[in-house]
């Protein structure tokens, strides 16, 4: 739908798999709901779930940006990957450079919409951020530093509302952190050949065929570590039936776990959306009914 000239930039911010977006989008609104129940329950500020929502967008697509021109040597030895933007000749890497601090510059203008300590939290994951693209070169745990950037929202969520941290959102990003080890254990599954291939790592390759059983870890300390979080926020019956839900979506998830089929991992991966989902509607129900 775009104009030929934008497209090479929409597909840098992968506009065309929104699916990354959803997972850095909801910890926003799990900490931005447990923080509204926190206060006494009503409505999640709707204003800033909207910000949220730009936001991740926005962030997504610098994070992106930023692997993309880090990979751009590799990108193009690898079937799935080398026609992006930059390995593909469409964009260079200095458009993209350029590209980059325009989308964080705009990533800044959402942010300054909310409290300082918010501003702050929220600047202080683009350390993560930027160091994440080099993980899988020295550690097999790469989805341990992704799982530190994507669930920030978490932590900012929360303090949009309350200008400061306690012990539920950080139980609450623990959670998220646990989340993602799981959900892009298993996206990682797709890349095993090709990583070895050009010499990247990944909790993949580091379990192997013991997959399922770290799977089944991550997956019981996230809604164990996310549980806990709501019960320290002062959360009802309705949030805890929440994580009862998302338990058995994950439930679902590591009965079809098949770490040989690069389809269907490429579908669970694409279902957190669900899990996700699942406790956000949770939350929220839970803070305006209760």
């Amino acid at each position: 739908m775009l104009p030929a000239a934008f497209r090479p930039y929409a597909r840098l911010m992968r506009l065309e798999r929104p699916i990354g977006w959803w997972l850095l989008l909801l910890p926003c609104l799990w900490g931005l709901a447990l923080g509204q129940i926190a206060l006494g329950g009503g409505l999640p500020n709707p204003w800033y779930a909207l910000l949220f929502v730009v936001g991740a967008i926005i962030m997504r697509g610098a994070g992106c940006t930023l692997n993309d021109i880090a990979d751009r040597n590799f990108d193009g030895k690898v079937e799935r990957t080398k026609l992006r933007p930059i390995p593909s000749g469409q964009v260079s890497a200095k458009q993209a450079a350029v590209f980059l601090v325009a989308l964080c510059l705009l990533g800044l203008l959402v942010l300054l919409q909310f409290n300082w300590f918010t501003i702050f939290a929220g600047a202080a994951s683009l350390v993560i951020v930027a160091v994440y693209p080099f993980m899988k070169r020295i550690t097999f745990w790469p989805q341990a530093v992704l799982g530190l950037a994507f669930n920030w929202g978490a932590l900012v969520g929360w303090a949009s509302l309350h200008g400061s941290l306690s012990a539920a959102p950080l139980l609450l990003y623990a959670g998220g952190i646990a989340w993602t080890l799981a959900y892009d254990t298993i996206y990682a599954h797709q890349d095993k050949d090709d990583d070895i291939l050009i010499g990247v790592k990944s909790t993949a390759l580091k379990f192997g065929e013991r997959s399922l059983h770290w799977l089944v870890f991550f997956f019981f300390a996230a809604l164990a570590l996310i549980d806990t979080a709501v019960w320290t926020a002062g959360g009802g019956l309705i949030a805890h039936v929440g994580v009862a839900g998302a338990a058995m979506h994950a439930a679902w998830q590591l009965a079809r776990f098949d770490h040989a089929d690069s389809a269907r991992c490429l579908e669970l991966f694409r279902s957190n959306r669900i899990f996700g989902l699942i406790l956000t509607l949770a939350f929220a129900l839970d803070s305006i009914l209760t």
